[in-house]
């Protein structure tokens, strides 16, 4: 009998294009000077908007020889458990205008989500559709039913039951495609082109450009409202980004923000995905600088990160800025949704889904496993270092959630423990 091999912790690959830190000509456009704060202030007029917190974790960080660990937790973000709306909310702001030919000095956010009478009617009755694993369903769902227009939102077979009612929920139409998330984003164009609706997907393709651009903008609020509570703590900046990475447009949105805003001092930076649904990394290792899809059926507990086809602009970004690329298995991803859930006396507890706990788990890894010392020591990872993470979601399928911290799923292998019990024998 074969002897089962679990696989490791984390799994690397150094991007040395980005840390000879070139300028990513879209970091450039994505963030020029002052769209961040504009973005804000729109998304600030949003009735029960406040800031998500940034939560600091000191008694980890010191057991793990860090400065600080500091997550920005969207779990806390307006109703919705998850950063996801920023994007949505945006976008369809960006193309109700583009429909209407008007320009954010003549009508706000805030005008579109109690607009009546005349210019209701020259927006006209837009269809908003799009494909998801939940939580970007969820936010363009909310956003669309906020503003009065009607929604659509494909997700694949395995989506969960929890996932699909929070979308039903805010208003959204859900419809399942036999396939993957890939398959339910090609099944969204297929129909939309048909029928008349407005896309709005995080993903780009030829000819498709404009609204992910505008979600990945979206995501700057959460990065502002960042360095607006770093400063009130005195901390110039973090001085490591760990960012977890499905098609890649929150990871590219944060490391394009941050490498834009500090230019020459940036954060190093780490992408993290899922060992199933590596695309990113499986692109830098081919190693021809572009972006390259991977096959199969994605299976991982990490559904917001379940994807196959990366981003073409979010690629781009990342290519240019993000110093490492890694993936880790679902026990990783399961280990720090338990530690965030489980806290060490004094730090703060943190409800954290399958895909915003990976990175917290890969952090640990790096800094107590013996196989990652190599990585520990490439990122200078010590007492100095100030990491930020972003726990992207909260309990979004609460099933799924119990069996992790409740029961014990996705146990962590025998290999690869690193907690361990003194006895007096």
């Amino acid at each position: 009998m074969k002897k089962y091999i679990p696989e490791p912790p984390v799994q690397w690959l150094v991007n040395d294009l980005a840390f000879s830190n070139p300028q990513s000509k879209l970091a450039m456009e994505l963030f020029p000077p002052g769209l961040g704060q504009h973005i804000r202030r729109l998304h600030s007029d949003i009735p029960g908007y406040r800031m998500s917190p940034l939560k600091g974790l000191p008694h980890l960080a010191s057991r793990l020889g860090l400065g600080g660990i500091w997550v920005k937790d969207e779990s806390e973000r307006l109703t919705l458990n998850s950063f996801k709306v920023l994007g949505g909310s945006y976008a369809i702001y960006k193309r109700l205008l583009q429909r209407a030919g008007l320009d954010e000095e003549q009508i706000s956010l805030r005008d579109v989500l109690s607009l009546t009478g005349s210019i209701r009617e020259k927006l006209g009755h837009p269809t908003f559709c799009t494909a998801t694993d939940g939580n970007h369903g969820r936010g363009v769902a909310w956003a669309a039913n906020k503003m009065g227009f009607h929604s659509i939102i494909y997700v694949h077979k395995l989506t969960t039951k929890d996932r699909i009612r929070a979308i039903e929920r805010e208003g959204g139409e859900v419809r399942v495609v036999d396939g993957n998330y890939d398959d339910a984003v090609r099944q969204a164009s297929i129909d939309a082109a048909a029928n008349g609706w407005d896309v709005i997907s995080d993903t780009s393709w030829e000819g498709y450009e404009d609204v992910p651009k505008w979600i990945m903008q979206g995501y700057a609020t959460m990065l502002v409202e960042s360095q607006e509570q770093f400063a009130a703590m005195g901390i110039m900046r973090p001085s490591h980004l760990f960012v977890q990475a499905g098609v890649g447009s929150l990871a590219a949105a944060a490391i394009g923000y941050y490498n834009q805003l500090f230019e020459d001092n940036v954060p190093l930076s780490m992408v993290v995905e899922p060992t199933n649904a590596a695309c990113l990394y499986e692109s830098l290792r081919i190693g021809d600088g572009k972006p390259h899809s991977i096959q199969g059926d994605l299976n991982t507990i990490m559904a917001g990160l379940a994807c196959g086809d990366p981003n073409p602009i979010a690629w781009e970004t990342l290519y240019n800025c993000a110093d490492v690329f890694a993936k880790c298995p679902d026990y990783v991803a399961a280990k720090g949704m338990r530690v965030y859930a489980v806290p060490l006396s004094d730090d703060p507890f943190i409800v954290s889904g399958e895909s915003g706990a990976v990175t917290l788990g890969a952090l640990m890894y790096i800094m107590e496993h013996d196989s990652c010392y190599p990585l520990r020591k490439l990122l200078g990872l010590g007492r100095d270092s100030q990491v930020m993470l972003i726990n992207s979601e909260g309990n979004t399928s609460p099933d799924e959630f119990r069996s992790v911290v409740w029961e014990g799923g996705e146990p962590v292998p025998e290999e690869y423990k690193t907690f361990k019990v003194e006895t007096a024998m």
